[in-house]
């Protein structure tokens, strides 16, 4: 995780184990993220400077001088051999990982670049700007070859979906915006109530995590196209968002300084097992996953019977996924409580500490 005091924290998921902070950056650290063999740590800053790290105790790094002004965005290409930096001087540049070279630079935004992605074959390159266009541009040629102008403010971020063939948008007009990249084609439209900062899609490619500045996180089922749950926990705009690879985690951070591990329980076949149990039978109905034009998986329902066994077939499906719904918003509140139990343990303990100290002061005083 970065900061806008300066440092880099590396982060240890076994308990016990000490975190790594690594100083280097003269000023916020804007972005980071690991490599796809997590050996390097990627970073940009305001001091204009990217910086490669050895995640290890010893912290080093080696700098270069990316870019005339700061930093917003670093990512590494799949087969981790490129690297593609956005800047506040409008321009997108990718770079070689061995020695940093630079290799060339993308200059047809006309303000800020907030963010920029490869695509998963590294074939294309994906950048969000505060001109209000999220642009598309081919690798080789190193041209521009097309322009999405639906945002009506300033794009935040931008990614690819893991199958290549999409793209989502969160941009300060409060709204998230999914593309195909082949048609050119807006397929999927979200309207918030806050500016969003960041999204990270689910490797299985179903679900979408965006953190807005209302201080939720919120998981997009993108099968259905609609919200699934809203997640509180930040104190503060939440700012950023990421799936692990393996999708069974995510991480948040916000301006509250807090960075919060989440476990992943929404997908629908944690709860199947639950569903399946005796005297909940969804008889002569079969779920089958259909990959569609988008290269987002839609469920389709084929059914053996007709008539009333049809309609009574699609009330239990029905009765079943409010159900999963129902468990998967109890989970997250049980994670909620949570969490608010741990902060009201730390504001309690901090309150313990002034008034012992308040009385230390007090006796010394008085002797």
């Amino acid at each position: 995780s970065g900061s806008m005091d300066s440092c880099l924290m590396i982060w240890s998921m076994r308990p016990q184990m000490r975190a790594y902070r690594f100083v280097g950056h003269k000023d916020a650290v804007m972005c980071v993220q690991f490599s796809p063999s997590g050996h390097l740590v990627a970073s940009g800053s305001r001091d204009k400077t990217v910086r490669l790290w050895v995640p290890s105790i010893k912290g080093e790094s080696t700098v270069f001088k990316a870019h005339t002004a700061t930093v917003r965005s670093v990512h590494f290409s799949s087969d981790g051999q490129s690297l593609v930096t956005a800047s506040d001087d409008k321009t997108v540049k990718v770079w070689t990982v061995h020695r940093q070279k630079f290799l060339f630079s993308l200059s047809q935004h006309i303000n800020w670049v907030r963010c920029a992605r490869f695509s998963p074959d590294g074939r294309l390159i994906v950048s969000a700007s505060d001109d209000k266009t999220v642009k598309l541009w081919d690798k080789t040629s190193r041209e521009c070859i097309h322009s999405f102008c639906e945002h009506g403010g300033f794009v935040n971020h931008v990614d690819f979906h893991p199958s290549g063939t999409c793209i989502a948008a969160a941009g300060t007009d409060n709204t998230v915006k999914v593309w195909d990249v082949r048609m050119n084609r807006l397929l999927q439209h979200y309207q918030g109530n806050a500016v969003v900062n960041s999204l990270s899609f689910h490797p299985s490619g179903n679900y979408l995590i965006t953190a807005s500045n209302d201080s939720t996180l919120k998981i997009l089922d993108l099968l259905e196209g609609r919200l699934l749950y809203t997640l509180h926990g930040h104190q503060g705009p939440a700012t950023c968002v990421a799936f692990s690879r393996a999708g069974d985690l995510f991480a948040s951070g916000g301006s509250d300084e807090q960075v919060m591990v989440w476990k992943t329980n929404f997908d629908a076949a944690d709860y199947g097992d639950v569903l399946k149990k005796p005297g909940t039978s969804v008889d002569g109905t079969h779920h089958a996953l259909v990959e569609m034009d988008c290269g987002v998986h839609v469920k389709k329902t084929k059914t053996q019977d007709s008539g009333r066994n049809h309609a009574r077939q699609e009330e239990e499906t029905s009765l079943a996924n409010t159900l999963e719904h129902i468990m998967g918003q109890l989970d997250v509140l049980t994670q909620t409580v949570s969490i608010l139990e741990q902060r009201l343990t730390l504001t309690e303990d901090k309150l313990k500490e002034c008034l012992e100290n308040q009385q230390k002061i007090i006796q010394n005083k008085t002797s």
